[in-house]
């Protein structure tokens, strides 16, 4: 379960926290409205606790933006106040319940069971979705993201019915039972006329792809949904981040004095990470000449220059391909909607998938491409290909998924040298991670990694990149808590960008000058990798260094390494 706590008080944060990670609790902080309400939609919460205080925005006015921007998870107040205004308040702004403070373990734990419970009961009984379209039982609207679509009673009724049954072909004649009775049914030509005219109302409304499929001869279905990636939905998130810091740096233009200059410098340095991390590595080569420009004598017209030509970057849509993929993995497999799916979630681990559905298709993948690992559905190629396999190709990584699960296909699979079995249905994380163990030769690290920026938008795409892999991932964009967190958490790994306004580098003197951390490995993520800024990286304490922009395959390798090598160490 992941939860995502807002606590200001530092004396309730410390036995707060350790009570949540001792009951196994995934925990993300934030102590600003602004990271809240960025977190809160970048992440697919089952809580949210919340300090009845907050710095920036009160608890009230927050419960509201979070609702009002679709945020769906229970909310538990946590408050010092017992009046009967302040607790009707927290309720009619979103909250889902309240705990006076002080208050008992066992009680907070008790409360936020049942308020998940509810939630997850609430959820898959209220509603039915397909890609950005929802359809909400309990209130009757059906809605594209934030756009309300007025549908008449038939037209709601059928959709409700597509998407009640995904998988199942309706004809004209099992459309007109389940939806009209006998004395007022149209006739079956009406039913098509239905299809499209719901069909219009979605399009306009904004559902971009059409999510009825008409099957020739036999009727109509729902098509499989888009899936849209985790670095589009993030990219959404902070799009008018990215719009703010591109201002700044027109700002800097127009008025060209140190201070807008300065600030300028800043939010490009920013710009240097996060645009090639979320497809725009043009982008970020100029961002990074901007940055340079801004550090030595500027001059004016190279600026706009370079800033008239990052809008224009900015105006086109992201790269398909957002990460460099060292790994191609071989997918034999017929089931399209896990496929699907498989090909999206690769990005995030940095894998490029080859897909497969015939026996042939696979033979001839591996004739004409570098194969770095297969995974094999046995329903769909049988015993035939691992057979081949192992006598071609015995090196090569096999991971074998099935429907079966008896101990004489394990055996089978065994001998054929098969490097891991899973057992279907299986979650692309769990056969991803299933692949990164055969290409790592090692299990899930299990590791908590905490990860300092001051750029949100760094921190959400970081997170998504590492979480995968079975890290417990930790982000702070408040440098001034690093060691109220470093020593909350006790991470396995800290991830520290250089250029904060409380440097990357004091933050490195100060864990190696305290002998508990003196081993702890420190990794530096820095856009400057000229000599004398690596010494001085190393001198501070630092282990290893991360070049800006971050490319996701080296980040994981890096941080998997060292953890690997750092507990090989700690066993002799």
């Amino acid at each position: 379960m992941r939860i995502l706590i807002v606590e200001t008080e530092a004396v309730a944060r410390t036995p707060l926290t350790q009570t949540l990670e001792a009951n196994r609790y995934t925990l993300d902080r934030a102590n600003t409205a602004q990271s809240i309400l960025e977190l809160a939609t970048v992440i697919d919460y089952d809580l949210l606790l919340l300090d009845a205080q907050t710095p920036d925005l009160d608890s009230i006015h927050l419960c509201q933006r979070l609702r009002s921007q679709g945020f769906h998870a229970p909310i538990l107040l946590l408050t010092a106040s017992s009046s009967d205004a302040d607790i009707v308040a927290g309720f009619d702004a979103g909250a889902d319940d309240y705990l006076q403070k002080p208050y008992g373990s066992d009680v907070l734990l008790a409360r936020m069971r049942t308020l998940v419970r509810r939630s997850q009961a609430a959820s898959a009984n209220s509603d039915l979705t397909w890609g950005a379209l929802k359809l909400d039982l309990k209130s009757g609207r059906v809605m594209v993201g934030a756009q309300v679509i007025t549908l008449t009673a038939t037209e709601y009724n059928l959709l409700e019915l597509f998407l009640q049954h995904p998988d199942r072909i309706f004809s004209r004649s099992a459309i007109l039972d389940r939806l009209w009775t006998f004395d007022d049914a149209p006739t079956d030509r009406a039913i098509a006329t239905y299809v499209k005219d719901l069909r219009k109302k979605l399009k306009a409304g904004g559902l971009s792809e059409d999510c009825i499929e008409t099957i020739y001869g036999m009727g109509y279905r729902l098509r499989t949904a888009p899936v849209q990636s985790k670095t589009a939905k993030i990219f959404e998130t902070f799009r008018s981040q990215f719009e703010s810091q591109i201002q700044v740096l027109d700002r800097s233009v127009d008025q060209f004095d140190p201070i807008a200059i300065q600030a300028a410098q800043q939010e490009a340095h920013k710009l240097v990470g996060s645009m090639a991390l979320f497809g725009y590595p043009d982008g970020s080569r100029i961002a990074r000449s901007i940055e340079n420009l801004l550090k030595h004598f500027p001059d004016r017209d190279r600026l706009a220059e370079l800033v008239s030509a990052l809008k224009q970057e900015f105006t086109k849509p992201p790269a398909s391909k957002i990460m460099t993929t060292h790994r191609q993995i071989l997918v034999l497999d017929d089931d399209e909607m896990l496929t699907q799916q498989l090909q999206t979630e690769s990005e995030t681990w940095g894998y490029r998938l080859k897909i497969a559905t015939t026996l042939s298709d696979a033979q001839l993948q591996l004739q004409c491409d570098q194969i770095d690992a297969v995974l094999l559905d046995l329903n769909t190629a049988g015993l035939s290909l691992l057979q081949e396999l192992a006598q071609q190709f015995p090196q090569l990584p096999v991971v074998v998924l099935t429907r079966q699960d008896t101990l004489t296909d394990r055996l089978a699979v065994s001998r054929l040298g098969a490097r891991q079995f899973l057992h279907k249905p299986a979650t692309p994380i769990q056969i991803f991670r299933a692949i990164a163990r055969v290409l790592t030769g090692s299990q899930s690290s299990d590791a908590k990694v905490l990860i300092v920026d001051d750029d949100p938008a760094m921190l959400a795409m970081l997170s998504t990149l590492l979480t995968p892999w079975g890290l417990e991932v930790a982000t702070l964009s408040e440098p001034q808590e690093f060691w109220q967190q470093l020593t909350a958490i006790v991470p396995d790994v800290v991830l520290l960008d250089l250029e904060m306004p409380l440097s990357g580098l004091e933050l490195c003197q100060v864990v190696r000058q305290d002998t508990q951390w003196g081993d702890l490995p420190i990794l530096v993520v820095t856009a400057h990798t000229d000599a004398d800024s690596l010494q001085q990286a190393f001198a501070a304490g630092a282990d290893d260094f991360i070049t800006k922009p971050v490319l996701g395959p080296e980040l994981v390798t890096r941080i998997l390494s060292r953890i690997k090598r750092t507990r090989r160490r700690s066993d002799r």
